[in-house]
């Protein structure tokens, strides 16, 4: 009987709340919902509210008030992965794991999903060492794909990035619990074999021609620059310049 009251008093709260803003002139409303007060997100939906998305704490429910259909942006469609090539241009070596539970046990480069607010290069810096033990530096991007109803990202869309890394230390150490096998390989090897996953195999060709004939040729870097937002700032990937080009004013 508590529950339920609340319930009616919310739902009389957010009839008045909706009306006085449409006469107003607002054209949208976001409703945050903490986990804890779940049940409001039905006297929400009575007045029109559709969830947008949701997180570990709260939902997020939207209402579109304005003409027309609603021009309110979706939540995020796409997730991030990241695996790292790290090659050891000592020995002409690549860093390469197998998956456990894997019904097909492919060598694959080690990666795993971006967190909020990381960037692309510590991602896989910190993937590989998550997976092998292995301590690496970002160099470049290799390759990106893109992949759409991906079975792995709840059928939305899927970017996959493939980093050049440079490590600093040798020794594997790999996490038993993500990782059934762990090696450096010849990269020349791993660019034949058919024991990886396609995508390592043609990131392993790219990366051999890098490494036979100059990183310069297969290399995306990043560059730093001060965003349009004060205080904030982005990351530019992209073919490297000649400094004459760089420099220009």
């Amino acid at each position: 009987p508590v529950a339920a009251a609340l319930t009616l008093l919310a739902l009389v709260s957010l009839a008045d709340a909706v009306a006085r803003w449409r006469e107003e002139g607002r054209i949208a409303v976001w409703l945050r919902v903490p986990i804890l007060q779940s049940g409001f997100a039905a006297a929400a939906a009575s007045q029109g509210f559709a969830f947008h998305h949701a997180e570990r704490g709260s939902s997020t429910l939207t209402l579109w008030l304005g003409e027309g259909p609603s021009r309110l942006p979706g939540y995020a469609s796409h997730q991030l992965g990241v695996a790292g090539a790290v090659l050891d241009e000592s020995t002409g070596k690549v860093l390469v794991v197998q998956d456990r539970n894997r019904t097909i046990n492919a060598w694959k480069f080690p990666g795993g999903l971006s967190n909020p607010g990381e960037d692309i290069g510590d991602t896989a810096v910190r993937e590989v060492f998550e997976e092998t033990g292995i301590k690496s530096e970002f160099k470049s991007i290799l390759s990106v794909r893109q992949q759409h109803k991906h079975p792995g990202a709840f059928g939305k869309s899927d970017m996959y990035i493939v980093c050049r890394l440079e490590p600093s230390s040798f020794t594997i150490s790999f996490c038993q619990q993500e990782c059934l096998r762990c090696e450096w390989m010849d990269l020349d090897e791993l660019a034949r074999t058919k024991h990886a996953t396609p995508i390592t195999s043609n990131v392993a060709k790219l990366l051999l021609y890098g490494y036979r004939e100059g990183f310069e040729k297969i290399d995306i870097t990043m560059r730093e620059f001060p965003a349009v937002y004060t205080g904030l700032f982005y990351k530019l990937y992209h073919r490297e310049l000649p400094a004459s080009y760089r420099n220009i004013t």
